[in-house]
C-alpha cells in the first residue's frame, strides 16, 4: 500500500517535519531453554504483556445493546478498507474472550492491555450507560484475574459513537472532550476496584491526521490544518479530562496516563552533537500532543510554525491537559526521523529515508531496533518520567502456513529479537521502562488494510475462527520466562 496509508505516519503540523484452539502453545514448538537470567536481562518485576483493541477483535457490533461506532461506517464506503472487510465479526472476541485469556496465559504473560469500546457501554457515547457492555467488561477482567494476568485497560482506541461525530462534529467540538470525561469517570467507578492501570487516548497522532486531516481513517474528512491542529488541541484536553476523572472517582493506587505513537527520532550516528539534535528534535516533533501533555505549554517554535494554523487555547485549558500523569505510555514500531545536528532552524535536520530501507512486509515499517533504545531514552530526559511503558511494539509479516500446519514466522523474530535486545540496552543503563506490550496477541482486523495485514503472535483463520501459535509465540514466551531478550 502507498505510504499515503502507512499504519503510524504523522501529520507534518504536529511538529516541525513537513473458539478453538489447535493445541497449547508447546504445539508452537519449543519450550523455554532456560530460567531467568541474572544480571543479564531485564529489571526484576518488569511487566511482560501483549494488546489488543476492541473494534479490532470483539466483533458483535449488533451485540446487546452496543451503539454504532465511526468504524462501523466507515467501514461501509467502498474502498476504504482494502479487502472490503468490516470488524463485524473480527475474531469474535465478545463471545470467545476466556479461550483468548487462554492464550494470553499460555504465553506467560503477566498483563493484558484491551480497549474498551465506548458505544458498548454509551451506545450514544452519553445518556442512559448499557448494563450488559459493563456485565462484558466485568466479566473479561474477572477472568483475566483469575488467570493471573493483571489488566492494563485503554479508554479510547478510536471507536467514538456515530452519534458524538453525528451530533458534534466528533473530536472537533468541545463537546465530545467533556463527555468522555464522563465516559472515563463512569469506567474508572465501575472497574478500578480491579484495573489499576489505565490509558487515556491512544494514539491521538494517528486518528486526529488520518481521521480528520487526509480522510483515510474513520470518520473520513479532510479538513484545513488550522482544524486538524485544533482537533489535536481537543483530544489533549479529552486526555487531561480523563486524568482528572480516574483521580476522582477511581480507586486509591490506580494509575494513568497516556498511550501515544510517538514521532520517533534517532540520532543518525552516535555523537553528541546528533544526539543533542535527536532530543531536540523529538520535542519539537511531539510538540503538538505528548510535549504540552507532559509541560503544560506549546514550544515557541511549534507556535512559530504552526503561524495562523496554531490551536486556540486558555491557560485553563492547559491545566487540564497537562494534569499530572503516573506514566508515559509509548508506541513504538519504526524510525520515522533519524537526524543530525544543524545550526539552521532549531538545531536539526531530518534525514530523507532511503527507499531501500528494510522494512517488514508493510512498507511503513522500517526497521530501526536502535529506536527502541533512544526514544526511551531521550523521553524520559526530556519529560523527566520515571515511569515509561512500550505500549505498542511488534511487527507484520507474510506468515504463510506451512503444509505441516504451522507457521515458522522467522521475521518476526528476527524483528523482535533485535528490538527487544535494544530495549534491554535501554533498562541496563537505566532507562525507566517498567514494561513492553507486544502488539498483538492475535492477527486482527487491522484498519485500513482490513484482515490483510497480520500481527498476531497467534494466526487466526477468520473463516473457522481457529487460533494457531506462530513460532513467534514460543520466542516471546522464553523471553518472558527468562525476563531477557532473545538470544
Amino acid at each position: 500500500m502507498s505510504d499515503k496509508v502507512s499504519r503510524r505516519r504523522f501529520a507534518k503540523l504536529a511538529g516541525l517535519s513537513a473458539a478453538g484452539l489447535t493445541g497449547s502453545l508447546g504445539a508452537a514448538e519449543a519450550r523455554p531453554a532456560s530460567p531467568p537470567r541474572a544480571g543479564g536481562g531485564f529489571p526484576a518485576g518488569f511487566v511482560w504483556g501483549t494488546a489488543t483493541s476492541s473494534y479490532q477483535i470483539e466483533g458483535a457490533v449488533n451485540e446487546d445493546g452496543r451503539g454504532a461506532s465511526i468504524w462501523d461506517k466507515f467501514v461501509r464506503i467502498p474502498g476504504k478498507i482494502e479487502d472490503g472487510t468490516t470488524g463485524d465479526r473480527a475474531n469474535e472476541h465478545y463471545h470467545r474472550y476466556k479461550e483468548d485469556i487462554a492464550l494470553i496465559k499460555a504465553l506467560g504473560c503477566k498483563a493484558y492491555r484491551f480497549s474498551v469500546a465506548w458505544p458498548r457501554l454509551f451506545p450514544d457515547g452519553d445518556g442512559k450507560p448499557n448494563p450488559k457492555g459493563l456485565d462484558f467488561y466485568n466479566r473479561l477482567v474477572d477472568e483475566l484475574l483469575k488467570n493471573g494476568i493483571e489488566p492494563w485497560l485503554t479508554l479510547y482506541h478510536w471507536d467514538l459513537p456515530q452519534s458524538l461525530q453525528d451530533r458534534f462534529g466528533g473530536w472537533r467540538s468541545t463537546e465530545t472532550c467533556k463527555i468522555f470525561g464522563d465516559y472515563a469517570a463512569y469506567v474508572a467507578g465501575h472497574l478500578t476496584d480491579r484495573v489499576k492501570n489505565v490509558f487515556t487516548l491512544n494514539e491521538s497522532g494517528r486518528f486526529v491526521y488520518f481521521g480528520y486531516g487526509i480522510g483515510i481513517d474513520a470518520p473520513g474528512l479532510t479538513l484545513p490544518q488550522a482544524e486538524v491542529n485544533q482537533i489535536r488541541h481537543n483530544s489533549a484536553l479529552a486526555h487531561g479530562l480523563a486524568v482528572q476523572a480516574v483521580r476522582a472517582h477511581g480507586r486509591r493506587g490506580t494509575r494513568v496516563g497516556p498511550a501515544e505513537n510517538i514521532d520517533a527520532c534517532a540520532p543518525a550516528i552516535d555523537t553528541p552533537e546528533n544526539v543533542r539534535a535527536a532530543e531536540i528534535a523529538l520535542r519539537e516533533m511531539n510538540a503538538g500532543y505528548l510535549n504540552v501533555i507532559m509541560t503544560g505549554r506549546y514550544t515557541d517554535a511549534f507556535l512559530k510554525f504552526a503561524g495562523p494554523n496554531a490551536p486556540k487555547f486558555t491557560d485553563a485549558e492547559l491545566k487540564i491537559i497537562s494534569s499530572p500523569v503516573d506514566f508515559l505510555g509509548l508506541n513504538i514500531y519504526a524510525p520515522q526521523n533519524y537526524v543530525v545536528a544543524s545550526d539552521q532552524g532549531a538545531g536539526f535536520m531530518p534525514l530523507p529515508i532511503p527507499k531501500s530501507f528494510p522494512h517488514m512486509n508493510s512498507d511503513w515499517l522500517r526497521v530501526g531496533p536502535e529506536t527502541l533504545y533512544w526514544v526511551p531514552k531521550l523521553a524520559a530526559k526530556i519529560w523527566k518520567t520515571d515511569a515509561i511503558y512500550i505500549s505498542e511494539n511488534g511487527a507484520s509479516g507474510d506468515d504463510a502456513v506451512t503444509p505441516d500446519g504451522k507457521i515458522y514466522d522467522t521475521d518476526r523474530i528476527m524483528y523482535l529479537r533485535n528490538y527487544l535486545a535494544q530495549l534491554q540496552r535501554a533498562t541496563a543503563e537505566g532507562v525507566p521502562v517498567r514494561g513492553y506490550f507486544l502488539w498483538s496477541l492475535m492477527d486482527n482486523f487491522e484498519w485500513v488494510y482490513g484482515l490483510n495485514k497480520r500481527f498476531g503472535l497467534y494466526h487466526v483463520n477468520f473463516d473457522t475462527q481457529v487460533r494457531t501459535p506462530k513460532l513467534s509465540a514460543s520466542f516471546y514466551r522464553n523471553v518472558i520466562a527468562t525476563n531477557a531478550a532473545g538470544a
